[in-house]
């Protein structure tokens, strides 16, 4: 029977990662006051983007080249069925059971009729997406994101929503799965959809940016700060 060892490494790496960056950030640094470890974080952020450059890139550009646009779509509904669990969870810890039923009835919808998630036929019945998860739930609850920091080989996160991660329930699937090989397929076929969906930002990035380091940045923090306020947080003194 095949073994596990790989995919519980691979989440012990990512936890691991996690704790060697909040233990290797213990200087601070002047400039924005959200990002006080900005020195370690720019050599991160250089570190992941010329891994990205190399490999995630090119294989993810190959990806959309060789993968019809109505089966890349039915890939990212897949996944996109699967978060509704966590997001799920999360809209009924944030005190929204309205949202949270409505996750519910969109993952049951989707996997029964859509054939696991395959096509998104909840939508159109009035089913909205949503997009929640354990990060976003600590800040509705008054945790402060803490400093802005960049993990290696998974992106910019914070001190608060980078431990987060290891309550998402997509972190656990992977039990579910008794074959190695289907499970690193997914996990590899989930990174480079990822990857893949970002093309656009990207150009977006590369035009407007003479410091794309602090350009994301900022613009994740807007974005993620937005998130916690589903779409409309209060007005602060930067703000204003």
């Amino acid at each position: 029977m095949p073994t596990h060892t790989g995919k519980n490494s691979m989440r012990s790496f990512h936890a691991l990662a996690v704790v060697l960056v909040l233990a290797g950030c213990a200087t601070t640094g002047e400039g924005n006051p959200s990002d006080p470890w900005e020195g370690f974080n720019r050599k991160t952020y250089a570190f992941n983007d010329a891994l990205d450059r190399a490999v995630m890139k090119p294989v993810a550009q190959g990806y959309v080249k060789v993968t019809p646009a109505f089966a890349r779509e039915g890939v990212n509904d897949f996944f996109d069925n699967l978060d509704d669990v966590g997001t799920m969870l999360n809209n009924f810890l944030q005190g929204k059971p309205a949202q949270g039923a409505s996750d519910l009835g969109r993952f049951v919808v989707n996997t029964v009729f859509g054939v696991f998630g395959l096509w998104d036929v909840a939508t159109p019945l009035g089913l909205e997406k949503h997009n929640e998860d354990f990060g976003q739930t600590l800040g509705v609850w008054g945790v402060p994101p803490g400093p802005y920091f960049v993990i290696p080989f998974l992106g910019p996160s914070t001190a608060r929503d980078a431990p987060a991660r290891a309550v998402d329930p997509s972190w656990y699937y992977s039990s579910l799965l008794n074959d190695d090989r289907l499970y690193w397929s997914l996990w590899g076929l989930e990174k480079v959809r990822t990857r893949a969906n970002l093309f656009k930002a990207e150009s977006v990035l590369e035009q407007a940016a003479l410091d794309k380091y602090s350009f994301l940045r900022d613009a994740w923090l807007q974005r993620r700060r937005s998130q916690v306020y589903d779409g409309n947080p209060p007005r602060v003194k930067e703000d204003e």
